[in-house]
């Protein structure tokens, strides 16, 4: 028992304000998690779970671009996860469908359904929401926008052009790659620990990365530089 509060008092210390719902899921096999020693980076993973070690900021300044990011990460999640959802299900109809005029048929009827859940929403996006939902469909989907309008043309040609293209002006071949993107380490930072706290519901990426790897790389450190001078040119233009 001593054993057990002594480790419960170092994972305390050592994520300083840890959520409850992560202490409540901690399993009551110790043996599976690994201390290192202080100053290291630490992942504790059980099977498909982990917890991750609180973000270094260089700054309070910092602290307030990610907490932006963060909401527009939590704006756009919930599309590109619905998407995913209408996608699998299209395709699994779709195998099972031999009429070539019927697959067409249920194809417009998925695409008029899902334009009527995203369309509004998304003239409402920002460029930032817009171009995290497009690496976002490239996390959920396996395929990026582009390739999803290339399979599926006759289905959702018309709305990622005639919303997502427009609306942005971004390109629908970008890709999430959050071993080697900042921008995309910073997202997937932001959804891990999002599911973790119950924030969003989580879905598993596609995309097949290890991302406890990588923020033992990136040492839990929180780069924003790039949001920074992003908000420093749109001051030297007004």
């Amino acid at each position: 028992m001593k054993k057990i509060i002594y480790l419960l008092l170092l994972i305390n210390s050592f994520f300083g304000i840890a959520q409850k719902r992560e202490t409540d899921s901690l399993p009551k096999n110790y043996e599976d998690y690994v201390f290192v020693k202080p100053g290291d980076t630490l992942v504790i993973q059980l099977n498909e779970f982990s917890i991750y070690p609180k973000q270094k900021f260089s700054s309070s300044e910092d602290i307030r671009y990610y907490l932006w990011l963060r909401a527009k990460v939590f704006r756009a999640y919930p599309y590109a996860k619905l998407a995913s959802e209408r996608l699998d299900t299209l395709n699994n109809r779709l195998k099972k469908i031999e009429s070539k005029s019927k697959r067409k048929s249920y194809t417009k009827l998925i695409q008029d359904y899902v334009e009527g859940e995203f369309t509004d929403q998304l003239k409402k996006m920002t460029k930032t929401e817009g171009r995290i939902l497009i690496k976002l469909i490239h996390r959920q989907t396996g395929k990026t926008a582009f390739e999803n309008i290339k399979v599926l043309r006759s289905g959702w040609n018309a709305f990622w052009y005639n919303t997502t293209a427009n609306f942005f002006k971004l390109s629908l071949k970008d890709e999430y790659q959050p071993e080697t993107v900042n921008e995309d380490f910073l997202i997937e930072e932001i959804l891990q620990r999002a599911f973790q706290n119950g924030f969003l519901e989580p879905q598993k990426s596609k995309l097949n990365f290890d991302f406890s790897k990588v923020i033992i790389e990136k040492k839990s450190e929180i780069n924003v530089e790039e949001y920074k001078k992003m908000f420093a040119k749109m001051k030297k233009k007004k």
